[in-house]
């Protein structure tokens, strides 16, 4: 699984998510689709490797405000299609793990957030539309493809979860490729560097475990979404129809360029 990642020195969680098992014994192809954290601070050398790629797509799941205040570095002469939808694709316009910050105090508290929040996001307005976006652009361009937020870890987490459900990938490898954020992210150095904005912001009283508990992934997030899914749209396929309006025709389009 760590051989999925490009070791950047600025760009968190850049790795390739395909290259798994689908449905019928096709296999997702390899080096075309990537996710990522943010690339504000990408190095000259991340900035080169991302430029190696020869990305044909960018997806940027982050809202307008993280967009504002995270602007990211392209290389020179950057041609990717750069896609995102207008307005805030969280509640408040941070990052979800920040947002999940408010009120608490214990890891019980702050992975009841996360589940909550994991709930809300298959049904988030912004999210939607930005999703319709990604998935449009994986039906209709050639070339590889970024997806990335903030942190790479929750919405970007769901939405690579979502790719690989509807592309028949078991869920024992989507929950492996979604965890492995938390083998491959220095989650201690995002600790130290995050704690004092969310103790700032939300109180001196969070402790380090709840913080480390919103800095992580867990296989309850991804379920709570599977399960809000479900409630609402009965399986991955209708809400992919329904809620995103992928297109029988876009899903066979999906398939043919990315399963060999």
């Amino acid at each position: 699984m760590a051989s999925r990642l490009l070791a950047l020195e600025g760009i968190s969680n850049f790795r390739d998510y395909g290259d798994y098992p689908a449905r019928d014994g096709a296999r997702i192809v390899a080096a075309r689709l990537y996710r990522s954290g943010h690339h504000v601070q990408a190095t000259r050398g991340d900035v080169d490797v991302v430029a190696g790629l020869s990305l044909a797509t960018v997806i940027d799941l982050r809202g307008a405000s993280e967009r504002a205040l995270y602007p990211c570095k392209r290389p020179a002469g950057f041609s990717a299609q750069l896609l995102f939808a207008d307005g805030e694709t969280t509640q408040t316009g941070q990052a979800l793990h920040d947002e999940a910050a408010a009120a608490v105090v214990t890891a019980r508290d702050a992975h009841a957030n996360m589940l909550r929040l994991y709930g809300e996001m298959p049904i988030q307005p912004h999210m939607i539309a930005a999703m319709r976006l990604y998935f449009t652009a994986l039906a209709e361009r050639d070339g590889s493809s970024l997806l990335h937020c903030l942190a790479g870890k929750d919405r970007t987490g769901f939405v690579v979860a979502l790719v690989h459900k509807l592309l028949g990938v078991h869920y024992d490898d989507i929950v492996d490729d979604y965890l492995l954020t938390n083998a491959v992210t220095d989650i201690d150095a995002r600790m130290a560097h995050r704690a004092p904005f969310l103790r700032a912001r939300f109180g001196q009283a969070i402790q380090d475990d709840a913080i480390r508990t919103l800095m992580s992934v867990h296989p309850d997030y991804l379920e709570h979404s599977f399960a809000a899914i479900s409630a609402h749209h009965g399986s991955a396929a209708r809400y992919a129809a329904d809620a995103l309006g992928v297109t029988p025709s876009q899903m066979a389009q999906i398939e043919s360029r990315l399963l060999v």
